[in-house]
């Protein structure tokens, strides 16, 4: 968190970094991936800009690499109206 203050500037609250894949994955993290494993060959989380939707009721919804765009994601929300 040290490093974000200095280089960055940050001055809002930061969580602590987690691990999201292996042994040592946060329990969030292992459930997202159980419950949305993606398409290839791993379930893992490929890259930090991952994002997972989650519903009002707690259920995963969708899963979203990093190559989606805001845009593709905005018509996936509109899809679940």
């Amino acid at each position: 968190m040290a490093f974000a203050r200095e280089r960055f500037g940050v001055t809002f609250p930061m969580f602590s970094k987690i691990e999201v894949n292996g042994p040592g994955a946060a329990p969030l993290y292992v459930w997202l991936r159980e419950q949305l494993p993606g398409g290839g060959d791993s379930s893992d989380i490929a890259w930090n800009f991952t994002k997972f939707l989650v519903g009002p009721d707690g259920s995963a919804l969708k899963r979203f690499e990093p190559q989606v765009t805001p845009e593709e994601i905005g018509a996936a929300l509109a899809e679940l109206r």
